[in-house]
């Protein structure tokens, strides 16, 4: 073998057959991108973004402060923290987990002969030692994997690498909905662990699904963080891939953007109104094309007593629409200053 095919074989064995390109499927893995905000309480049964691409789901599994954090290991600049405030002992249901488009899959091969495996790997550390799962669910024909990984050394950072075999049934849809999620579950009821933990790919059984997690909501001491995520083709784990911030920002925009005012410094848009009533329309251009048509939420901090509201008719997914009706016989100018949000999450 020449010096160049040596060369290029071991290229090969460091990027899993990636020469170049993305090799993390996961958005935000770093936990840099929160535009939500930085800390949510969470209790009841609800389903919370706290870090972009990241979401919480909680079914009346104790009461939680959920925040970006700067705790970190070396490299990295955050994680996402759980910390328990209201403790739980016959929890029902808690997790943290990542969606993905199916178009977005299709290397994966999943459903065929030839699919891929896949290494997740990730950062970790809490209080609470002992077993955790993590999982792939396949949204699109009902079936999963898991496998578990023991935090061994209590508040410790811990890299964990898991690696999953491809499954050669069931096709991701090659389309923007939800096909696979990657779920880190937190705390179980036995409705959820009462079976055999199913560590090789099959049609979902509620039972088989956490079995042996311990039960992070057992004590308002206990704290759990999360960073460094990386879903990978391959056996193999590599090094983490960093994006910068603004290129992780972008692809978070896909599924949710909002106007990034802070305090009182509202978006804001003037007119002038003539001396007969009408509607006045606007739009405002996205910073990307969202990945469907999102549902739009507009607060009005200040208007010269006209009403801004959100105009479903003439929005898409690269723009929001917004109109104003204004009544009376004066020739007035008008300022609005408002706030907006563009969701567009699977």
């Amino acid at each position: 073998m020449t010096k160049a095919a040596e060369l290029a074989k071991m290229g090969e064995v460091l990027t899993n057959s990636q020469i170049g390109g993305r090799r993390n499927i996961i958005i935000n893995g770093l936990q840099i991108v929160s535009q939500r905000g930085t800390s949510f309480s969470l209790s009841g049964t609800a389903d919370t973004f706290i870090t972009d691409r990241f979401l919480i789901s909680n079914s009346d599994t104790g009461a939680w402060t959920a925040s970006q954090s700067t705790d970190s290991p070396t490299g990295f600049s955050n994680s996402l923290k759980m910390d328990c405030t209201t403790a739980d002992t016959s929890p029902t249901f808690l997790s943290l987990m990542t969606r993905f488009e199916g178009q977005d899959l299709q290397h994966l091969k999943k459903g065929t002969s030839s699919a891929e495996k896949t290494t997740l790997s990730f950062f970790v550390k809490s209080n609470k030692t002992g077993t955790y799962i993590a999982e792939l669910r396949d949204i699109d024909n009902n079936r999963t994997i898991g496998k578990a990984y023991t935090i061994s050394s209590a508040d410790t950072w811990e890299q964990k690498i898991i690696t999953f075999d491809g499954d050669t049934t069931g096709v991701f849809d090659n389309d923007n909905g939800n096909s696979l999620t990657v779920q880190f579950y937190l705390a179980v009821s036995s409705t959820y662990s009462s079976g055999t933990l199913a560590t090789s790919w099959g049609s979902r059984v509620n039972a088989n699904t956490a079995v042996g997690q311990v039960n992070l909501a057992d004590s308002t001491d206990n704290e759990w963080y999360i960073t460094g995520v990386q879903l990978e083709v391959g056996s193999q784990a590599t090094p983490f891939e960093h994006r910068s911030f603004g290129e992780e920002l972008l692809l978070c925009q896909r599924y949710f953007e909002h106007d990034d005012s802070e305090g009182s410094d509202n978006y804001r848009i003037s007119m002038n109104k003539g001396t007969t009533a009408a509607s006045y329309y606007f739009a405002i251009d996205y910073a990307v094309t969202k990945r469907a048509k999102p549902t739009v939420t507009v607060t009005q901090a200040y208007s010269d007593n006209f009403v801004l509201s959100a105009n479903s008719s003439s929005s898409g997914r690269g723009h929001m629409g917004l109109v104003s009706t204004a009544s009376g016989s004066t020739d007035t100018r008008a300022l609005f200053e408002f706030t907006w949000t563009a969701d567009a999450e699977l």
